[in-house]
């Protein structure tokens, strides 16, 4: 008995699937890929080889020459520093003998490294970046810093403590292992309860579709601006980062400053989910919020808000209704959203052909992109932020480093549903559609520089999601005649979540109107003046500058829409 080709290539897409569990995700061929394009152009490059024998002997000397020269000189300056981001060295005992020398000899060996895995003539960029990125993490697994033996701020801390340090650390590893086992959120993010401590400015929710709910928060002022403001979080996420505990939440603070606040809390799909498409979040979700608001609040534009892939939906929104004569929105902005991701940053590590279509078997025989394997993913990104250093805190030094509001809501992720996810990595990532005019909404191409409203975008120094040079592109794509850009200290959830007794933070702001000659990100770094604190009442000031007059505040959902329950809502509590 024969098999028909969709069953043959159901089959096929099994087998990979169940060896994606044995990979992590990662496809052995665009693995192998890699090393062969790498070894193959190693091979053919006598120059490129001689170099770095060269470099190794001159490491080794130059190692050898500051290990004889530091027994005589313990301040003697080191013969190479970690990189800035690098914390792994800083703490005093590594400058004892013979920890220094370890280090040192790790530092110049991936120094080394990142030599042998670059600048090789006909390697493919790609490969290049995969492979320096993957002997990273192979080296960074193997760092001095995480093994007791050679770590001297370890070895202190047992000595003085009588290894307590130790058995607390397998107390931890313990728990945790069996709280991954049993799918718990990590420890201490059971202090932080949707709805009790986090979640908690008041409203109601006055819409719900099969996809979102839509919050309308509660007026704290006795006039408001008559213009609302919309946030469309991304559904990798759950909405309530930008409403965590009320001195972190954005939310309350807008309301607070008299904006009517809207919010949509997405679903959190499962398997039965699965043929969801991108479009399916712009309708139900951008176009139903847009029509419930002009019922609540008639006769007023809307100041629409997205948050990273909720910016890149609502910026493709913005485009078909500008293209369609929609008028409806006052203006946009949009957190660390990309729109040209033709420089997505180290992520983009995780996207070719072949790692597609790895993933998308591994989706479709779930139906979707499960939390911990999207976790794992932005892990490696920062893994000596994200692993290795929380590893070595808690294992070895026994310290849990304490949970806070943030690091809770980082824990309680979402599902992706297979389609939509594969359509968005395939076209936006990989094909950069909607940057390059190829993008369509209704059967018709949509294009930024259709959108015509005033446009304020927040990049974040830090950001390994979305790198603030990406969401600068804008500059080129948008034919507005106000575009602002801001750039905050800070990572991708961190730079956003910058309420303003967070005096450590800082920020640059500029304008570029209509008229306005090009600058480029770097040049626009460096003339760009510093503010010190946070980005949040610059935005504000914006908001309000294109607000309209303040007026009495429009009641809690409409005759239509009357309210459903109360903030968070339902969704937000789905597993």
């Amino acid at each position: 008995m024969f098999l028909d080709d969709g069953q043959n290539e159901n089959a096929d897409r099994m087998i990979r699937a169940s060896l994606a569990q044995l990979t992590n995700n990662i496809s052995p061929a665009a693995v192998m890929l890699t090393y062969v394009d790498w070894l193959s152009s190693l091979a053919v490059s006598p120059g490129k080889q001689m170099s770095l024998i060269q470099k190794a002997l001159k490491k080794q000397f130059r190692l050898s020459a500051w290990t004889a020269r530091s027994a005589f000189e313990p301040d003697a300056e080191p013969c190479i520093e970690p990189l800035p981001q690098d914390r792994r060295f800083r703490h005093e005992s590594w400058q004892l003998f013979p920890y220094n020398v370890i280090y040192q000899g790790f530092l110049l060996h991936q120094q080394w490294w990142f030599n042998a895995t670059t600048g090789l003539r006909g390697l493919s960029p790609h490969h290049e970046q995969a492979l320096e990125f993957g002997a990273r993490q192979w080296l960074d697994m193997w760092a001095p810093s995480n093994f007791l033996l050679t770590n001297p701020q370890v070895l202190g801390k047992t000595v003085n403590s009588g290894g307590t340090n130790l058995i607390q650390g397998w107390h931890h590893l313990v728990d945790d292992w069996q709280r991954n086992m049993l799918g718990k959120k990590p420890a201490g993010a059971e202090d932080y309860v949707v709805g009790d401590n986090v979640g908690i400015t008041p409203g109601k929710v006055v819409f719900r579709n099969h996809l979102m709910e839509l919050i309308q928060y509660a007026p704290t002022t006795s006039q408001v601006h008559a213009e609302p403001v919309l946030i469309i979080p991304a559904w990798i996420m759950k909405h309530y980062i930008l409403d965590l505990s009320p001195p972190n939440s954005l939310v309350k603070y807008l309301v607070d400053q008299g904006h009517t606040v809207f919010m949509i809390s997405w679903r959190n799909p499962t398997g039965e989910d699965r043929n969801l498409e991108l479009d399916d979040y712009r309708r139900q979700g951008i176009m139903d919020s847009l029509e419930v608001i002009g019922e609540v609040v008639p006769d007023s534009k809307v100041h629409a808000v997205g948050y990273c892939l909720g910016g890149t939906l609502l910026a493709i929104a913005a485009a078909a209704m500008a293209r369609d004569g929609d008028e409806r929105l006052a203006s946009l902005t949009m957190f660390a959203a990309q729109t040209d991701f033709r420089e997505a940053g180290e992520l983009m590590l995780f996207i070719d052909d072949k790692q597609l279509a790895f993933l998308e078997d591994v989706m479709w025989s779930q139906g979707v992109l499960d939390t911990k394997q999207m976790a794992g993913a932005f892990q490696l990104l920062r893994s000596n932020d994200l692993i290795w250093s929380r590893m070595v805190n808690s294992y070895l030094l026994g310290e849990r480093q304490p949970m806070n509001d943030l690091m809770a809501w980082n824990a309680d992720a979402t599902r992706m549903p297979y389609r939509m996810h594969s359509e968005y990595l395939r076209r936006l990532f990989l094909n950069n559609d909607f940057a390059e005019g190829r993008f369509s909404v209704d059967n018709k191409p949509v294009a930024i520089n259709a959108i015509r409203v005033p446009i304020f975008a927040v990049g974040t120094e830090r950001d390994h999601v979305a790198p603030w040079r990406s969401i600068y592109k804008i500059h080129l794509l948008a034919d507005t005649d106000e575009l602002t850009f801001l750039l905050t200290s800070g990572g991708h959830n961190a730079g956003i979540v910058s309420p303003p007794e967070r005096t450590r933070r800082h920020y640059r702001m500029s304008t570029m109107h209509g008229h306005d000659a090009y600058v480029d990100p770097d040049l626009w770094l460096a003339r760009t003046p510093v503010n010190q604190g946070s980005w949040w009442p610059a935005w504000q000031a914006w908001l309000a500058d294109h607000s309209g007059p303040k007026t009495s505040p429009p009641e809690l959902g409409s005759t239509h829409y009357p309210p459903l329950g109360d903030a968070p809502g339902t969704y937000v509590l789905q597993e």
